[in-house]
């Protein structure tokens, strides 16, 4: 089975608010306020695939769209056992969202081998909007499924994919190819690579194209981009007000503290 997985890279979720940052446009984080790393649904998209390759044989490709930074995830792609990593360089400055990155992501699909499956994560740890991976089968015309944590193979032809609900899961039958976006369950908490795996993933080959080379522009890109635009991002300000409720007694506390709650809901 020939298997494809698109990698994210993030700033770390967990940066400390004292830290976190807005660039100089206010229209995105600033890059360099915390660590870049790969988004975790990503990688529990990888974990899926490498599991179907372990038992059922196949390759696994990874693939990026983001600035040079985004070799550090393929590299940790690679070491963790996927077979060959592309990217295509982002050097626009600029963020692009869920419907320019899929349509870069299909451009760069469209030049590899055909694949049985396309992998991306639910969502990403940054904006969370957990849209690319349905976006990315519209561009490529592929049956698409969402909140996936397991695949199977039925016969040559089609696959099983498990799709947690509200209420359990649902299991569906597709043909190949297909794509789907992978969500976190027991199933697939990524492993974690060898230190052997790391250095020799250092040292393999890692493909990257430009926009142009994919056959998409930089003012194609911007066109894109104008279909859903920030306006604006900002830090809300914090505000270190303290009030004591007083009263003679426990119970008087209590009433004075409801009515004050009260008059502040009101006041908002």
């Amino acid at each position: 089975m020939n298997i494809l997985v698109c990698l994210k890279q993030i700033l770390d979720p967990e940066v400390p608010v004292r830290d976190f940052a807005i660039d100089g446009s206010g229209l995105q984080a600033d890059p360099n306020c915390a660590n870049q790393m790969t988004n975790i649904f990503c990688e529990n998209a990888l974990e899926t695939a490498l599991q179907l390759k372990d038992a059922h044989g196949g390759k696994i490709t990874v693939l990026s769209f983001g600035p040079d930074s985004v070799k550090d995830s393929l590299r940790k792609g690679l070491a963790m056992k996927a077979n060959e990593a592309f990217m295509v360089l982002n050097n626009t400055g600029h963020q692009p969202d869920s419907a320019a990155t899929a349509k870069v992501l299909a451009k760069a699909i469209g030049k590899m081998e055909p694949f049985d499956l396309v992998l991306t994560g639910r969502e990403a740890g940054d904006w969370g909007a957990g849209q690319t991976g349905g976006l990315l089968a519209e561009e490529l015309g592929l049956p698409y499924s969402a909140f996936v944590d397991e695949i199977e193979p039925e016969g040559e032809d089609r696959l099983i994919l498990r799709q947690q609900t509200d209420s359990g899961w649902n299991k569906i039958s597709a043909p190949k190819p297909v794509v789907a976006s992978i969500t976190n369950s027991d199933h697939n908490l990524p492993r974690i690579p060898k230190t052997r795996d790391i250095i020799l993933a250092n040292r393999k080959p890692l493909t990257s194209w430009s926009l142009e080379e994919v056959g998409i522009s930089e003012d194609e890109l911007a066109a894109e981009q104008q279909k859903a635009r920030i306006k604006l991002l900002s830090i809300p300000e914090g505000k270190s007000d303290c009030e004591f409720i007083e009263g003679d007694s426990l119970e008087d506390k209590i009433d004075n503290l409801a009515e004050r709650i009260v008059a502040i809901a009101r006041s908002v």
